[in-house]
């Protein structure tokens, strides 16, 4: 008998392989045609739905938000928030459309709460805001740390101003350090206090709130 050379070897493996998967698809054609046809079926339902339902919602709810803004910008927080009989609040369009107007949804309806002294309704919006966006992610946990404080819960506000100084690192940082340092001072802790202020000194001075931050240092320097 003839030896078999490696590459006829080769062949010989490869023309098996070729029969056996021929043999599967024919052994489980339905099954297969079954797979790609409910694949197909899928990816034509996930883009009519993003077509047909999605897309229509987030224009609704970016035209539903344009007036509440508007009410927002124009201090009429309350009105912002219920809406009329014409528009619809913050509120109503979360309710009825998530974040499908953006994230900003989130954060109006949390600041707006906050103006109109719904603390608890501020915590949640605000804390279910998620843009990524540096200085408007910092100004949310920012106001977290204002609502913590009309709460009287120092500590917990202590911790969103220093997270919103963290978040911006910039001349906007100042501004929460220092509101940090006055919040850690209504606790008693003068040392961290003093930490916070120091830093505004010394990484943010060409920030505003800079300017005066000598005397909050002072304050608490002659103290001790």
């Amino acid at each position: 008998m003839a030896k078999i050379t490696k590459a006829e070897e080769r062949q010989q493996n490869v023309a098996e392989a070729v029969s056996k998967t021929e043999q599967f698809f024919k052994e489980n054609s339905k099954i297969i045609y079954g797979c790609v046809i409910a694949v197909l079926a899928i990816a034509v339902c996930i883009l009519a739905y993003n077509r047909f339902i999605l897309q229509p919602k987030k224009a609704q709810a970016v035209e539903q938000m344009a007036q509440a803004e508007r009410w927002f910008e124009a201090g009429e927080y309350e009105l912002s928030l219920t809406g009329d009989d014409n528009s619809l609040g913050f509120e109503d369009i979360i309710a009825k459309y998530g974040s499908k107007a953006g994230q900003a949804v989130y954060l109006y309806d949390g600041i707006a709460n906050y103006r109109t002294g719904n603390f608890e309704a501020a915590l949640s919006a605000l804390k279910k805001y998620k843009g990524t966006d540096p200085i408007m992610l910092g100004r949310a946990q920012a106001c977290i740390g204002d609502t913590y404080v009309e709460l009287g819960e120092f500590d917990k506000a202590v911790s969103w101003f220093q997270k919103a100084a963290q978040t911006t690192d910039n001349i906007f940082a100042a501004g929460y350090l220092i509101k940090a340092g006055i919040a850690a001072e209504e606790l008693g802790d003068s040392a961290k206090a003093l930490s916070f202020y120091k830093e505004v000194k010394d990484q943010y001075a060409n920030a505003p709130e800079a300017m005066e931050i000598d005397k909050y240092i002072t304050r608490i320097e002659t103290a001790e």
